[in-house]
């Protein structure tokens, strides 16, 4: 049986039943107060009864540091998964306790990031942190009773993908952005600029390869850890053979010595110094990859081998090609 009273400014509810623990809570409103009766009494008379006790007595914000302690380990991108989630403790949702956070709050979540002008990848980034915080909870942690309100949620729509390409001299330029950005690059960040361009691999895959999964001899590098978990080998142009060549080698066995965030911030100062707006590291990627369907007769399926790309609709959006090239393919010149 449910017993209810009120203390100061709130409701104090225990509810009773034989075979089950004591379930105790209060709240600021009679009417909740009485809606979480009816919900606890149905589920112990259903014999589907799960506490929620920790859920209610655990703070996103405290759900987040044991998921950063505990659960980001496991992940790859580590540095930017626990950033993503200490900025997600700073948030007003975070002080809401597990049980307590509804999709109405994930709405205002959501459009409390937009109101601050974050893309809409960013806030579905946000979103799936917070996601994989309540189903591990749900599992592993022992919040059996917690539902995940994300499911529910409506999330942002993404934009059609990123299509910036590296320009070429445009009227009154001497020189055009991919020699501008080289120009600009310090000794030990230019090859990895210009190995990107050339082999279109992930910033993540750069920086994590090692020399001991480099073929100089088969011309080839091994990719064990890959954004999609699934291993690939790429083929290495004369070109990205030379580059490679021309770098010392390190004691740590690293191939370019750089990490994911040493590389992120040695673009953002290159791009300054070169004077090139709205350009990113990813968007090398792009270019070269580009560049793969426009100088070659490689098929799509074997472009998407040396890129990685599963989807091969994700493939497509890669595949905007100079308007200039194509007029020349439709004159007669092969690729």
């Amino acid at each position: 049986m449910a017993t209810i009273r009120k203390r100061g400014q709130k409701w104090e509810v225990r509810i009773r039943k034989k075979g089950q623990a004591t379930q105790s809570k209060s709240f600021k409103y009679k009417a909740d107060a009485d809606a979480w009766i009816q919900d606890i009494e149905s589920e112990m008379n259903r014999g589907n009864f799960v506490s929620r006790k920790e859920a209610e007595s655990t703070t996103l914000k405290e759900a987040l540091d044991r998921f950063i302690e505990e659960y980001i380990p496991r992940l790859k991108m580590i540095a930017n998964e626990t950033r993503r989630a200490k900025a997600i403790q700073k948030r007003d949702i975070a002080n809401k306790t597990m049980a307590a956070i509804r999709t109405k709050d994930i709405s205002d979540f959501i459009k409390e990031r937009e109101g601050d002008g974050v893309k809409p990848n960013t806030i579905r980034l946000d979103l799936a942190t917070i996601s994989r915080v309540f189903e591990v909870a749900a599992i592993e942690w022992g919040m059996e009773s917690l539902g995940n309100p994300i499911k529910r949620a409506r999330k942002p729509k993404l934009s059609g993908g990123r299509t910036r390409r590296l320009q070429p001299a445009a009227n009154g330029e001497e020189k055009g952005e991919e020699e501008r950005l080289i120009n600009a690059c310090g000794k030990s960040f230019k090859p990895v600029v210009q190995f990107a361009i050339e082999t279109a691999m992930r910033r993540s895959e750069i920086a994590n390869l090692g020399w001991d999964h480099v073929d100089l001899k088969r011309k080839t590098a091994y990719l064990q850890n890959t954004k999609n978990k699934s291993e690939r080998t790429v083929p290495l142009s004369p070109k990205a053979i030379a580059i490679l060549k021309s770098i010392p080698r390190q004691l740590s066995g690293s191939v370019f010595g750089m990490s994911e965030n040493a590389i992120t911030i040695a673009m953002r100062r290159a791009r300054a110094e070169a004077e090139i707006k709205d350009l990113t590291f990813h968007d090398l990627r792009h270019e070269a990859t580009s560049r793969l369907f426009e100088n070659t007769d490689l098929d799509l399926l074997e472009i998407a081998e040396i890129t990685g790309h599963k989807n091969l609709q994700m493939l497509k959006r890669y595949t905007h090609l100079r308007a200039d090239r194509l007029a020349e393919r439709l004159a007669g010149r092969s690729r």
